[in-house]
């Protein structure tokens, strides 16, 4: 006997490092800089304060994900208890396990951005600030900026929600596989946003989404028992 994974736990591992290597990619090509240098110029982001990217892409999403988690948190109150068919769709317990979840992308990828030492575009000299361009991976090498902006906090706002699609994907593949859509949509919308406004390089949002994803795809791997499960090799 030896721990093999399912096939499913498989694709999702597969999936994750494939994300990883194309996202280890684009950090290694320099583009986002040459990304920001499209949208800023030395005297700023025009995008920067405007109110649709400011308050209705920023602010609003921010308030749209904490009412998303509290219709959630609704809907697990009400859901049917654990043991019901699965047609019935996911048990409240399930709903608050993935809750947890939800909730620990929202607190862990902010935590990342808090020591990180890599500042914002809209910080760095040649916009307009004092910090110079340096790679988030250079740990321990400051820029001379505010830093604290990678990786990105409020595409969380969107990306965190990836456990939507594995809560449902045993239940419903459809609507699971209709909530990636939505999330991944959202996610890149609001990672736009934020691009236009100076406030993130595209790194910092792919690296929110693939570090939301990995927490959720691992979470899905452990076993309502609570500890791995050994197959036959």
């Amino acid at each position: 006997m030896r721990l093999r994974l399912p096939v499913r736990a498989r694709a999702d591992l597969a999936l994750t490092l494939l994300a990883l290597a194309a996202l280890l990619a684009w950090d290694a090509s320099g583009w986002d800089l040459t990304v920001a240098r499209h949208i800023g110029s030395a005297a700023g982001f025009a995008w920067r304060d405007t109110w649709w990217a400011s308050r209705v892409m920023h602010d609003g999403g921010r308030w749209a994900a904490w009412a998303l988690l509290l219709t959630l948190a609704w809907a697990a109150l009400r859901a049917p208890q654990a043991g019901t068919a699965l047609a019935a769709g996911p048990s409240g317990a399930e709903r608050w396990r993935w809750i947890a979840v939800m909730l620990a992308c929202v607190v862990a990828v902010p935590a990342l951005k808090r020591v990180s030492g890599t500042s914002c575009p809209w910080d760095l000299s040649e916009f307009g600030g004092v910090a110079a361009y340096v790679s988030h991976w250079r740990l321990g090498l400051l820029d001379g900026g505010p830093g604290h902006c990678f990786p990105s906090g409020h595409a969380v706002a969107a990306f965190a929600f990836f456990g939507l699609y594995f809560m449902w994907r045993e239940h419903d593949p459809r609507r699971a596989r209709a909530w990636l859509v939505v999330v991944v949509v959202a996610g890149l919308v609001f990672g736009g946003a934020q691009l236009l406004r100076g406030a993130h390089h595209p790194s910092h949002t792919l690296w929110s989404a693939w570090l939301c994803w990995a927490l959720n795809a691992a979470a899905a791997q452990w076993p309502r028992t609570g500890r791995w499960q050994a197959q036959p090799a």
